[in-house]
């Protein structure tokens, strides 16, 4: 081999090297999020509950949107309100493309909030917002996926009582996959980011 030729495929082989560096760079590139990263999460599956509509529901049915899941009571003085607001936030600060997100309400509370009343409490946030409930099991059985607590807390009266609960918001991406978790009171521009992010393909 001359010495040209030797030159020639050692400049080659630098190439080649700076390429597959590059290309590793870039495939290992991680997402950060505002909120929990919990990608490849094996709980919180799916949500075979009833709309307020009527309509029995699974996360699937959302393919192609980025779903914002918040489990809570209409009843609920602070807590619930502040982050179905917040949720609503998240969506315009998305513009366009908070047509792609979905937000959803579990009521751990479907003794009294009845799909009339969900259907209500949910024209107060955005009318494209679903809230789902289920039978005491069912809620039961999805708590328990979702990793939720949620216990009644006796009032003066029968129906004065309170419900103690998980106050946080799973975020999944447009293939159906829990992807972060936001904790209370995150705040609409963190959510909207960490849905943009989602949309994107992270």
């Amino acid at each position: 081999m001359n010495k040209r030729n030797a030159i020639t495929l050692i400049a080659a082989g630098a190439l080649w090297a700076g390429a597959g560096g590059f290309l590793t760079a870039c495939s290992e590139k991680k997402v950060v999020f505002r909120g929990m990263d919990v990608s490849g999460a094996d709980y919180a599956r799916d949500l075979p509950l009833t709309d307020h509509n009527g309509q029995p529901r699974h996360l699937q049915d959302f393919h192609g949107k980025v779903v914002i899941v918040f489990f809570g009571y209409t009843q609920c003085p602070d807590v619930c309100p502040t982050s179905m607001q917040e949720l609503a936030e998240a969506k315009q600060l998305l513009g366009a493309d908070g047509e792609r997100l979905q937000g959803i309400f579990v009521t751990v509370d479907p003794e009294r909030d009845t799909p009339e009343v969900l259907k209500a409490y949910m024209a107060n946030f955005d009318p494209s917002f679903l809230a789902l409930r289920g039978t005491p099991e069912q809620l039961a059985a999805v708590a328990k996926d979702f990793k939720l607590y949620y216990k009644k807390v006796d009032g003066k009266t029968a129906t004065s009582y309170t419900m103690d609960h998980s106050a946080g918001s799973y975020l999944y991406d447009p293939q159906g996959r829990l992807r972060v978790y936001h904790r209370y009171g995150s705040g609409a521009p963190a959510l909207a980011e960490d849905a943009r992010v989602l949309l994107q393909g992270a």
